[in-house]
């Protein structure tokens, strides 16, 4: 083999970290990222406090993990860091602390302090103008004041890092960032991050994942938001499918959860009803909700196996996967998008269907002020196989809803359509207690 010489072409180190502010997040997405090194660090307690103090607010995220020694912060704020990632691992690309962080503020402080008796408190600065000014790719120690001695104090004891966010171009107006509105905005964004984390974080702040973790925002603890109303009695669970998946050599597995929520009549409250409405309310807030490692990354929508539709909006479902199939889900720097895998979408549509028709009937019957919609869930699930159906009498709607599953799982949907037609020309009684409607 000829020996080919070969030229090291470095990039600009002001030009890419310019580039890399602008690769999709926004204020409560960043925060998230940060967290997400703080669960993989074995954190039990996140805190947030995000400061309004006009164009010198800040942000800080102070974790009680197992922190990092001096090599081991420089090495987390190279880019694209060399640590090895081991299945389970919330992180991706090496790139979400300093990413997150800089699409965010100018100015990033980590103070890092491992649990031994014997480590010692380190702290380091990336300085977007600083790398502008010497086009390189420099870490320097901060000085000492009153933020990065607040940190320092908050690591002393038990260990952990704290993320200090400082000179928010990104997050205050560049006109008047002392004034009303900026405050505003930052308290707004609060809130706002809260509801995010208690979305994405749900399984870890209800204890599902790990051994509990607690995250507060500006002393406030975030309240877990599950999508699927586990404490709602009338909801509808449907039998759990699991897939095996492989892209290349890595085979993994999926498990695809549905849920039918109860129909606004059967909600514990009023209050709870429009609790579970979640940020994007109930139309979008239907369809597939896809955790990677147990932390939510993507929700809303049916990724393009069918539309939004008023009358599916109570079927919700989770999909999981590990990281061991990041590959084959494609998910982007920020882990707020994946993309679906054809061969996976294939297997999905199906089950996917046979939720929404199920959604469709408990979103009629109670629109219509029936009695089912009154009282307890069909006992029936929609994938009816022999052995699961009651010993009581089905009624009418759910003899046609088992039909229609039948009929889907079997490839003969469109047959069944075309005998619904004619029932409804013939004995419309009857095709409308079935449940086909125009």
């Amino acid at each position: 083999m000829n020996a080919r010489k070969m030229y090291s072409v470095a990039p600009s180190a002001a030009r890419l970290t310019d580039s890399l502010r602008d690769i999709g997040y926004d204020f409560p997405t960043a925060v998230a990222d940060i967290v997400d090194n703080s669960v993989a660090a074995g954190a039990s307690r996140v805190e947030i406090d995000i400061v309004f103090d006009g164009s010198d607010s800040w942000v800080m995220i102070a974790d009680d993990g197992q922190g990092m020694s001096a090599n081991g912060l420089l090495e987390a704020l190279r880019y694209g860091s060399r640590r090895d990632y081991a299945r389970g691992d919330l992180g991706r690309y090496g790139l979400g602390l300093k990413t997150a962080s800089l699409s965010q503020c100018r100015s990033l402080t980590v103070v890092s302090r491992r649990r031994a008796a014997s480590a010692r408190t380190v702290a380091r600065t990336v300085d977007l103008d600083l790398i502008a000014e010497v086009d390189d790719w420099v870490v320097i120690e901060p000085e000492s004041d009153e933020q990065v001695t607040r940190a320092r104090a908050a690591v002393a004891d038990t260990g952990g890092t704290v993320v200090l966010w400082r000179r928010l171009d990104r997050v205050l107006p560049e006109r008047k960032p002392e004034g009303g509105w900026a405050r505003r905005r930052l308290e707004a964004l609060a809130a706002k991050t809260a509801d995010h984390l208690g979305t994405v974080f749900h399984r870890f702040l209800e204890g599902d994942v790990g051994s509990g973790l607690v995250i507060t925002v500006n002393g406030e603890k975030v309240k877990p938001w599950n999508p699927f109303a586990p404490n709602e009695p009338a909801r509808q669970v449907l039998p759990p499918l699991r897939f095996e998946v492989t892209v290349g050599e890595a085979t993994g597995a999926v498990t695809l959860k549905r849920y039918v929520l109860p129909a606004r009549d059967q909600f514990s409250s009023p209050a709870e009803f429009e609790r579970l409405s979640g940020q994007l309310n109930w139309n979008r807030q239907q369809g597939l909700y896809i955790y990677r490692a147990h932390r939510l990354v993507q929700w809303g929508g049916w990724n393009g196996m069918r539309g939004i539709d008023e009358h599916t909006k109570l079927a919700r479902a989770s999909l999981d996967f590990d990281t061991d199939l990041d590959v084959l889900f494609n998910i982007n720097v920020a882990k707020i998008r994946v993309t679906m895998p054809p061969q996976l979408r294939q297997l999905l549509e199906r089950p996917v269907h046979e939720l929404c028709l199920r959604a469709d009937d408990v979103y009629r019957n109670s629109s219509r002020g029936g009695s089912e919609a009154a009282g307890s869930p069909s006992p029936l699930p929609v994938a009816v196989t022999a052995g699961e159906a009651s010993t009581g009498t089905p009624s009418m709607s759910v003899v046609g809803l088992a039909l229609r599953a039948a009929a889907m799982r079997a490839g003969e949907y469109a047959a069944l359509q075309r005998i619904g037609e004619t029932l409804r020309s013939d004995a419309p009684d009857i095709a409308a207690a079935l449940g086909f409607r125009d």
